[in-house]
This record gives structure tokens, sequence and C-alpha cells, in this order.
């Protein structure tokens, strides 16, 4: 869509040309002042007719003045924000497997009502739409390469195991790779260095951190319109290199995260091994990766709103490209269209052009 303050022109010394719209304003309010005394002797039950309908009559004028408007500004070739359906062909879902994912804040639990979500949502991409998915628990794994195969991925999506530990970092970073093959990322030695279990997060602020100095930007955030990861998790991370910087690197190469927090702020207690612990939604987290790769953020707190997330996220990875398109043919199509009307209808009232 279209913006007003979006809108800026390659020529914009052409605008001055908009000064004969006021000049031929007042040159048809003179002959219609003119015209008007022809009329004079017309009743006065006429005369109230004609003024009741005088909006009719010069509808066609107002009607060619704004095609004018539209032809003139054509000339100065304007420009704008717009949002382009863009050739969507790699998806990558990122599924947190960890054991918090069992709780029933959003019943039957999180990550059942994850599977029929994802489902859906695989059903829903076009045939030539490759989607792969990783597992992030522990440690992430590359559960299936990118394929068109729908029925492989519902199998792979039925029985995902739920295990200890959650890692986004390395989900993050083995579906970046997988998604943009030959990056340099040195993706061995950062899951080497980041192996051990980390305290964690606390609102958002990953305790786990790599000392070395991530790749430099190469491409503008989300200006990778043909791969997207789609992160579903509720954001606890505990193991593996910080999340955020991970996303970081997504957006070096361009690639958007749009991120699902799925359970509620206050979350549940579950058992996992014999041990208590309380599972919230950590958003903080989640935010921070889809803003910094310019992706979406939804939050899902019962089935419904899930389903309805991955209804939405279905054409937003389709139409979310947003670039500085030349809109010089719209305006003068929408311009010769509004002068073809006043003709039209002028010509059908009156019996002439305008």
């Amino acid at each position: 869509m279209m913006t007003i303050d979006s809108i800026s022109f390659i020529w914009p010394a052409m605008l001055w040309l908009l000064l004969l719209i006021p000049f031929l304003t007042c040159a048809y309010l003179w002959l219609l002042a003119r015209q008007r005394n022809t009329f004079m002797t017309r009743t006065s039950g006429q005369h109230a007719l004609q003024h009741s309908s005088a909006w009719i009559q010069h509808a066609p004028a107002l009607l060619f003045l704004f095609g004018l408007l539209f032809i003139v500004t054509s000339l100065a070739r304007p420009k704008a924000l717009l949002a382009l359906p863009t050739s969507m062909k790699n998806v990558m879902l990122a599924v947190d497997t960890s054991s918090s994912m069992g709780a029933n804040d959003i019943a039957p639990s999180r990550i059942e009502a994850a599977q029929s979500a994802i489902k859906q949502f695989i059903a829903a991409q076009p045939s030539q739409v490759n989607i792969g998915i990783v597992t992030i628990a522990g440690a992430a794994a590359l559960a299936q390469a990118l394929t068109t195969n729908r029925d492989d991925l519902k199998k792979i999506v039925t029985r995902l195991p739920l295990q200890t530990g959650s890692a986004l970092g390395s989900g993050i970073l083995i579906a970046l790779t997988e998604l943009v093959p030959g990056t340099g990322i040195p993706v061995q030695k950062i899951l080497d260095e980041t192996s051990q279990p980390s305290p964690p997060t606390d609102s958002g602020r990953a305790m786990n951190t790599t000392s070395r100095p991530l790749a430099a930007a190469s491409v503008a955030p989300g200006s990778n319109p043909s791969s997207t990861i789609v992160l579903l998790s509720d954001g606890q991370n505990n193991f593996g290199p910080d999340p955020v910087k991970m996303a970081q690197l997504a957006a070096n190469a361009g690639v958007r995260i749009h991120t699902v927090g799925l359970g509620t702020p206050e979350g549940v207690t579950v058992k996992a091994q014999g041990v208590s612990m309380r599972v919230k939604l950590d958003e903080t987290t989640l935010r921070k990766i889809s803003e910094l790769t310019l992706g979406d953020y939804y939050q899902a707190s019962n089935v419904r709103d899930l389903k309805k997330i991955y209804q939405s996220l279905s054409s937003t990875i389709r139409i979310q490209q947003r670039q500085v398109t030349e809109v010089t043919a719209i305006s003068l199509g929408l311009g010769m269209l509004l002068i073809c009307i006043a003709a039209c209808w002028s010509l059908v009232r009156n019996g002439r052009m305008l």
C-alpha cells in the first residue's frame, strides 16, 4: 500500500505545470458566469431544479481537472514506497522442541497446538515453495532439508520429540545456513565455542554470548525476498550462542525472521526428568529477533490465536517486500481514465465533450 509521505519525484521541476490547474479553474468559472446570464429567463421552479443538480452539471469539469492533475503529476515521474508481491522460494520452520513446550497453558499443550498449526501453514503454501524444518532443544538439528514434499514435512511435524534444553541461537544459525549456503559463517566454530549450558534468559537478556566478532553486514536487513525463517518458541534460551546475535547474522544476510511466541507471560509449572520448573513466555527476546531482521512478532495464548497467526504468516511472507517504485504509469493511467469518464459523461448529458 502506498502512503502520501513516501511519495517523491524524479523530475520535480515539472510540478510547475500544476499552475495550469488554477488557471483552467478560473477560466471555467468565468465561462460559467457568462452562460448563467442566458438562463435568467427560466422559471423559478426550473431554476430550483437546476440549482439542486448543480453538482451533477459541474461533475464532468471536476473530473477533467482531477484527471489533468494526475497527468501533470505523472510528468514529474513520481515514485513511492510500495508493498509488492515477492517470489518466496524457501521457508525454514525453526520449532522449539524443548521440554517447556509440553506446558498446557495452550491446550492440549504448546507442542500439540504448534503441530496442528504448522501443518495448516505447510498446506497453505504454494506447491513450488520449499519448506524445511529445524528442531531446537539442547542442540539444534536439521530435521528436514528444504523440500516441496508436503507428506514428508507433515510426518516430521507429527513426531517432533521433546528434549531438555533450549538453544534458540543454534536453531537460527542452522536455519540460516540452510537457507543461504556459502555465507562464510563459521558454524561449527560458533557451536563449539558455545557448547556449554548458559544461565536462562532474564527478560530477554541472553547471558551466553560469543566472543568472536560476527560477520560484517553484506546486504540490507530484510532485502532477501526469496527466503525467510519462521521461529516458533516460548523464547526461553539456556544453551548455545546468543539468539539475538544469531539474528544479527540473519539480518546481515537479508533474511527476515518472523517469530511466534507460544505460551503466556505468567507461565505454568511443568515437570521434566523429575524436576519442576515454571516456564514463561519470553516476549522480549522474540521481539528483538524479529525487529533486528525486519520480521514480525506474533503472540499466541491459545489454539485459535495460533491458527490465525499461521494464516496471517502465509500471506505476510509473500507480500512483505517493500521497495521504492516509480508509479508514473499509475498516475498517468488514472488521469486518462478520469478525463475519458468526464468526456463521456458530458457527451451523454450535454451533447458535447465538455
